[in-house]
């Protein structure tokens, strides 16, 4: 047996001469172990065979690898969501975008009984499950133009137990002209191209690119959705973005050149600009 105080010892210098938080190194043993992480003061050593797994995960981490690519999970709305590098790990600031769409829907929509959502760049699907988690009786439509983060997406709905419809395109292209929604939702890629290599080494090299670049401006999504949305929702029908930090202006002028009427935003943990909304009148 090997005795935790000496790994964690020697994990933490390894950890901290990388740029990561020591920290993650309980984090790290846990995860080997199998327990959660106030379990671990009852230990105090492990065998061979988690000493292995987490010297591989140790490893992992300090090359940068993301916590959560190398667990394979990550919380989110209360919920637990398989991720991997096809898809982008969901942010606590995105919960904003769903419970402000889980709002809407309760105190706009209560009364429809055929109500529909349609989730945008959905990834791993953490939008639209936690959307039809919250909205039961809503019909959840969930589109991305990356087969694997669909196929990831799929898996997640099934192990939550939620019914989401899934759809391959490119933004609206694939969906069906004959559909219309109360709420469309996306978060999109939004950070600018030139922007890109700046990014924290954890998320640049390790998280999938077509579901960072948003282009020159990192506008490109938020011009095109917002441009053919009209088309899909339903006349009182709202459309959300999460958006990056000073984007908000931006995507509200956007809104308003399509015609979307009480814009409105708000902001996250942080206080940074991080959901922007509209009605199509």
């Amino acid at each position: 047996m090997i005795e935790i105080s000496a790994i964690l010892k020697d994990a933490k210098e390894k950890l901290k001469a990388n740029g990561i938080d020591d920290r993650e190194a309980r984090l790290l043993l846990s995860y080997a172990m199998n327990i959660d992480s106030a379990e671990l003061v009852k230990f105090t050593s492990i065998n061979e065979e988690t000493l292995e797994k987490f010297n591989d995960a140790l490893d992992k981490r300090c090359n940068h690898v993301p916590f959560a690519y190398i667990t394979g999970h990550k919380e989110f709305m209360k919920l637990d969501f398989v991720v991997n590098d096809s898809v982008l790990i969901p942010r606590p600031e995105t919960e904003f975008l769903v419970q402000k769409a889980i709002d809407i829907c309760e105190e706009k929509f209560k009364d429809n009984l055929n109500l529909n959502i349609l989730d945008l760049c959905t990834g791993s699907g953490c939008v639209a499950i936690s959307i039809k988690n919250g909205v039961p009786n809503a019909n959840v439509f969930a589109s991305d133009i990356s087969e694997d983060a669909l196929s990831v997406a799929r898996q997640n709905a099934y192990l939550n137990n939620m019914y989401v419809s899934f759809i391959k395109s490119d933004l609206f292209e694939s969906i069906n002209k004959g559909l219309r929604f109360d709420v469309i939702v996306s978060n999109p890629p939004y950070i600018k191209s030139s922007e890109i290599d700046s990014l924290e080494i954890d998320v640049k090299d390790n998280e999938p690119l077509i579901a960072l670049d948003g282009g020159e401006d990192g506008l490109n999504f938020y011009r095109t959705i917002a441009n053919h949305a009209k088309s899909f929702l339903n006349k009182g029908g709202v459309l959300l973005f999460e958006i990056g930090f000073d984007e908000k202006g931006s995507v509200i002028e956007i809104l308003k050149e399509n015609g979307f009427k009480d814009i409105d935003s708000i902001k996250d943990y942080s206080q940074n600009d991080r959901v922007v909304f509209g009605t199509y009148v």
